[in-house]
């Protein structure tokens, strides 16, 4: 993780340049200068941006912008069953399951039916909307790319089954800024933008527990600076080495692909991403549209409209508002107007607007419509990128059949806790608060606290520690603090303390970090996991504090700021709460109504 400095938690109000790189904030073609570039060299590589936070504004429902996924269950055969299907005839309608003839008919419709309403639901997803409907055709629609562009030694590994021989599954949302078709042009950006590089402004991590009983989603901000992996282009076969200097998360799109953006995702965070979902500004558009509106509430008036043009162009009255369309992506990109300005305000507005989807979807009597169906399907297939794992329709209704499993209530959204660079540009992952957060999905610990298990402490490392005398183990001293500079001397101290026990290659490393809360192991991959553990054995240290990271080129012990003194280390107590910084949007809120800012109001 990046070294950051913390300057708390609240986004700040700031303008961003009309010059800058990210989303044109006018959704009218012609409009806007946006800048395309996509590195940064440095935290302050440029110029003046809010912050970000994944946001989005190629979410929604067809984006993946909004991290939702969400269920279908039982709701899709309620749809089924009010949708004035009679018991006698008719002939087939080409759901592909090969039964036929009057009395087969009204089953075969309920199941269309009750898939689609699972289906959108999940939809939120990616937005898969489509598919459920069984004709093969779609699966032409269904554009694929390889899933992991990175180091094959550098993925995350796969998640240990539970009891059950159950495992979590792990899909990456992301929403493209992509101007490659007249549809996306007019609808995100000015005509200079056309066909330039796509990049990915929305990612979202849904988790869905091992058991299918809740699921965690979690934003990352679109602005994040971190050090991108070396990535392939499976199509040029152009190699885009790992960025040296910081850049933004967003920059991994256009290093050969999606792929790219999950192999960065997973060197961040430890995490084994199963598939990826990837949806551009006309797939947001198709989905509101064809599910009737998604209810958005403001707590006044609004219009996100500046003197100088920029806005979404989002105009609404105080109280609750069925959105849809191009009015649905307005609300998605909005950020003039909510609450502090920030790309983090627009996140929450995502995170209302998936909630408030995943409840309609469940309720929504137009779903019983083919007709409406059939145009979602053929619509959300074209704007649809995925992995080879979730190529064909059937593949996807195969997934909506777990996805249905996890009720609303269990359904909860956060963003990854960030801090401003040091020039207040950008951000950062926090140190300690956004690997906590990594650390609760990695294990399949809710994020709503409602998990009676324990995180598994007592697996033990598929690699065997080497002798003690034989790890080589490199000590930094991390024990600086926003209100104390470091402990001098502190990893030497602790280096001869190590040899002292018989770890003869304990060496100390001369650097210092800027911080580190906690005392931890980091070891760069499977080989070494073994002697990371034995370490933190030996010293006491709890065996969630041991972790791996390619930001390490050996194991490397990290002395914390609860171990400023003294040679015996006590753990901090452990708990499995998500950090207070990570604030929870829970998919059963139907009173989220986001601030305006008056300056906005009419």
């Amino acid at each position: 993780m990046v070294p950051s400095e913390v300057r708390g938690e609240g986004a700040r109000p700031r303008a961003r340049d009309a010059g800058e790189a990210g989303w044109d904030e006018d959704l009218y073609e012609g409009d806007g200068e946006a800048d395309r570039t996509g590195t940064v060299q440095g935290p302050g590589a440029r110029g003046g941006a809010a912050t970000s936070t994944g946001a989005a504004e190629a979410e929604g429902t067809g984006s993946p912008a909004t991290d939702n996924d969400a269920d279908g269950g039982e709701p899709g055969a309620r749809t089924a069953r009010g949708s004035g299907h009679r018991r006698g005839g008719g002939s087939g309608n080409g759901d592909g399951d090969g039964s036929g003839g009057p009395a087969g008919r009204p089953r075969r419709k309920r199941r269309i039916l009750r898939w689609s309403a699972t289906v959108l639901a999940v939809v939120i997803l990616g937005t898969a909307g489509a598919g459920y409907l069984y004709y093969q055709h779609l699966n032409g629609n269904i554009k694929k790319d390889d899933l992991n562009l990175g180091d094959s030694k550098d993925r995350a590994a796969e998640p240990t089954p539970n009891a059950a021989g159950q495992t979590p599954l792990n899909i990456l949302l992301i929403g493209s800024d992509a101007r490659d078709s007249k549809a996306n042009q007019k609808l995100g950006g000015a005509r200079d933008t056309f066909g330039g590089d796509a990049r990915a402004d929305v990612q979202m991590l849904v988790h869905v527990s091992a058991d299918r009983s809740n699921m965690s989603v979690v934003s990352m901000p679109r602005d994040t600076l971190l050090h991108l992996p070396k990535c392939t282009d499976p199509k040029t076969k152009q190699v885009y080495q790992a960025t040296q200097s910081l850049a933004m998360t967003n920059d991994s799109l256009n290093h050969g692909g999606p792929g790219c953006t999950v192999a960065t995702w997973e060197k961040l965070t430890g995490i084994h991403i199963d598939h990826f979902m990837m949806v551009d500004f006309a797939g947001v558009v198709s989905m509101a549209d064809a599910i009737g509106g998604v209810p958005v509430c403001v707590d006044r008036n609004i219009y996100s409209h500046t003197s100088t043009g920029h806005g979404s162009g989002l105009k609404l009255e105080k109280g609750t508002t069925s959105v849809k369309g191009k009015q649905a992506l307005q609300w998605l990109r909005t950020r003039y107007g909510f609450e502090d300005g920030s790309d983090i305000a627009r996140t929450k507005a995502q995170h209302q607007y998936m909630n408030s989807m995943v409840r309609e979807l469940r309720e929504n009597a137009t779903l019983s419509s083919p007709n409406k169906l059939r145009k979602l399907a053929e619509t959300a297939t074209k704007s649809l990128t995925v992995d080879d794992g979730l190529g064909t329709v059937k593949k996807l209704y195969d997934l909506s059949l777990d996805l249905r499993k996890v009720p609303t209530d269990r359904i909860s959204m956060t963003t990854m806790p960030w801090v401003y660079s040091s020039d207040g540009n950008r951000v950062l992952p926090k140190a300690n608060d956004a690997e906590k957060l990594f650390r609760l999905v990695r294990e399949d610990v809710a994020l709503d606290g409602k998990d009676k298990k324990k995180s598994p402490k007592d697996k033990e490392p598929t690699d065997p520690a080497a002798p003690d005398e034989q790890i080589a183990v490199q000590v930094v001293n991390g024990t600086r603090s926003d209100t104390a500079g470091p402990v001098g001397g502190r990893a030497t101290q602790v280096a001869q303390m190590l040899k002292g026990e018989g770890f003869a290659r304990a060496a100390t490393d001369g650097s210092t970090l800027p911080s580190e809360e906690t005392t931890v192991v980091r070891y760069p991959s499977a080989d070494l996991e073994g002697d990371a553990w034995r370490i933190a054995k030996r010293l006491g240290i709890p065996r969630n504090a041991v972790e791996k990271s390619t930001d390490v080129s050996g194991v490397t012990l990290v002395v914390g700021g609860d171990w400023r003194s003294g040679t015996t280390y006590k753990a901090p107590e452990d708990d499995d709460k998500t950090p207070a910084s990570a604030k929870l949007d829970k998919g059963s809120d139907t009173k989220a109504c986001m601030k305006v800012d008056p300056s906005y109001s009419w």
